[in-house]
């Protein structure tokens, strides 16, 4: 698995964990989702994302996207 794949999988492991703990805790959960979101956006314009760094130094090969 390289870093692009890692990062894509976190993404969606933590907007699905969002939902649910909305669901079954408090709906002020639904901000992690949205802040996972806005991050993804951030990501994909300025190229920079803290969970790409922490990939890398877990040892985690380049992909196209984050190197």
């Amino acid at each position: 698995m390289n870093i692009d794949k890692a990062v894509l999988a976190f993404a969606g492991l933590v907007v699905l964990a969002g939902l649910v703990l909305s669901l079954s805790v408090s709906p002020w959960w639904l901000l992690l989702s949205a802040f996972a979101g806005l991050n993804m956006i951030q990501a994909a314009f300025t190229g920079f994302c803290p969970a790409a760094i922490i990939f890398r130094k877990l040892g985690l090969k380049a992909g196209n996207a984050f190197r």
